[in-house]
């Protein structure tokens, strides 16, 4: 699976784009513009996306991914 239908799969289950999920994560201190906030391991962005999203691992890393930047 391409990493774009990896986002596009997350989009269609949880109703929010990458964009608004980074969004989230930042409100949260869990991310900033640059990426993960300083302290912030991937591990703690997808408990949270699997705790509140029902996210599996792979589509929770794709998320982490795209803070750090990531867009193809």
């Amino acid at each position: 699976m391409s990493f774009q239908a990896y986002i596009d799969n997350v989009e269609a289950k949880t109703g929010k784009s990458a964009e608004a999920l980074k969004a989230i994560a930042i409100d949260k201190g869990l991310a900033d513009e640059a990426g993960l906030a300083p302290g912030i391991k991937a591990g703690a962005i997808i408990d949270w996306l699997k705790a509140d999203y029902d996210l599996g691992h792979g589509h929770a890393m794709s998320i982490v991914a795209w803070i750090k930047g990531k867009r193809s």
